[in-house]
């Protein structure tokens, strides 16, 4: 057995290389259709079952190969001679040439439960058939199988299908097989697909819980987070923290229940310095609460008792310091990472899409355009108080600036899905005085031509120092 080993080990280059070329050489119709006359010549033994295969179609999995070897190192001193003779006994006109087969058992132990017998029967099919249908429902346990199998091009198949399937009920086990194959496409496009649908699509399901708190962390440290304001991603946040503490619900609950639940807590201390917060203050530490300007969202944050008070008093110390030096904001010193943020989610059905938003005192309308069928516009402008059709209801417990201008550093970035491939447009940072009048008060215009809906589109600013 020893001298086995040695001989095999000294050989084992020339029999990868003897492999490599068997496997360059093989006729693709070979290697794709499946042989109806000729007789298996290998039997695998696996998940409880023999099967039957052909060693043109084993060679194109790798650790079929290496099986295939041992075995044949076992009964020949020189394996690698054995494997050429493979090669013109399969090349056309050849066919009737062949020696009789004899028939080799080899075996092979699975533990990875996503290995299914249903999935590996699929992963074999695919050594003899061209492209096999994979299911979404299926993909899982094919990805493992071919993992298994070193079965490369089935292997990128399956996340293909895994990153054209990214749903709110499939992104957490599909992140959780990218990591676990090291498969960086895979995990990057969960990333991606996060960033864009973490607040408009799974803050308003059930599925967020499912959300493990690493790719959370990631998502929200990213540059290229969508949302549709700094106080919607604060609630969503609160809820994948509520749905973590109630295993029990169903249903995605009213906001006012979140906050009766973190308000149940003694008031002792605040939620992230207990025991069961402080695994999440990372996540928190992530947050723009400088983005919450409204006083009623920033009263119902300090009656909750969810953050550190220290937190708190510096958010309203800032606004403070903003309102009585003209909106300046001193605090914030990077548009990237601490710029406010608001977003449009802009659907098939619009041919304009637009909000209002206040802050310090200033008003801007954020739009977007649809131009024609792939033609698109967006761009934000400042607006006087009195030109708001529901005046009353946003200049409502809100201060008003009437300062002539206002020096703005903003960007405006817009990103859609086409073909499975992320489109990002963007202005770049832009540093800009705001007036009230036609010619100063709009800025410059994101303009895109793409095929992709919906489009998300951000905006980035921050009140620069006059």
């Amino acid at each position: 057995m020893d001298e086995f080993k040695r001989h095999f080990i000294r050989s084992g280059q020339e029999i990868r290389l003897c492999i490599s070329q068997i496997q360059k050489n093989f006729p693709e119709n070979l290697k794709n259709k499946a042989i109806q006359s000729g007789e298996a010549g290998v039997i695998l033994e696996c998940l409880g079952f023999r099967w039957e295969l052909h060693q043109p179609q084993l060679f194109q999995s790798g650790t079929l190969t290496k099986l295939y070897m041992m075995a044949l190192a076992r009964g020949n001193a020189n394996p690698e001679k054995e494997l050429e003779k493979l090669l013109p006994a399969q090349l056309p006109g050849k066919m009737k040439e062949q020696r009789p087969v004899k028939k080799m058992i080899v075996s092979l132990k699975i533990n990875d439960p996503l290995v299914t017998e249903a999935a590996f029967a699929v992963a074999l099919k695919n050594l003899y058939l061209r492209e096999v249908k994979v299911s979404v429902d299926d993909v899982l346990g094919v990805l493992a199988a071919a993992h298994i199998l070193q079965f490369r091009s089935l292997f990128q198949r399956c996340v293909t299908t895994m990153m054209n399937g990214l749903t709110p009920s499939t992104i957490k086990n599909f992140y959780l097989a990218g990591c676990k194959y090291k498969e960086e496409t895979l995990t990057t496009a969960c990333e991606k697909w996060m960033e864009m649908n973490l607040v408009p699509l799974m803050g308003t399901q059930i599925h967020l819980r499912k959300i493990p708190q690493e790719l959370l962390h990631k998502v929200l440290r990213s540059p290229r987070l969508f949302t549709f304001s700094e106080f919607h991603l604060l609630k969503t946040l609160l809820l994948w923290v509520y749905l973590q503490l109630n295993n029990k619900a169903q249903t995605i609950p009213m906001y006012e229940t979140v906050l009766s639940f973190f308000s149940s807590f003694p008031k002792k201390c605040c939620f992230l310095d207990r025991d069961v917060g402080q695994n999440w203050m990372p996540l928190f530490l992530c947050l723009r609460l400088h983005g919450i300007t409204k006083g009623k969202d920033l009263e119902e944050l300090r009656h909750i008792n969810f953050f550190p008070e220290s937190w708190l008093v510096r958010v309203i110390a800032n606004h403070y310091h903003a309102l009585e030096n003209g909106g300046d904001m001193a605090h914030v010193k990077d548009l990237t990472t601490q710029g406010v943020r608001f977003g449009l989610l802009f659907n098939q059905e619009y041919t304009t899409h637009s909000k209002v938003i206040a802050i310090y005192g200033f008003f801007f309308e954020i739009k977007g355009i649809k131009h024609d069928t792939t033609s698109y516009s967006f761009h934000m402008q400042r607006i006087r108080h009195t030109d708001l059709e529901f005046a009353s209801s946003v200049c409502e417990h809100s201060p008003i600036s009437l300062r002539a201008e206002r020096l703005v550093t903003y960007e405006i970035r817009a990103q859609t899905l086409v073909d499975g491939k992320w489109q990002e447009f963007t202005t770049n940072q832009i540093k800009q005085k705001f007036g009230l009048v036609k010619s100063s008060c709009k800025s410059h215009a994101l303009k895109i031509q793409t095929v992709g809906i919906p489009i998300y589109a951000s905006f980035s600013f921050v009140f620069s120092l006059s």
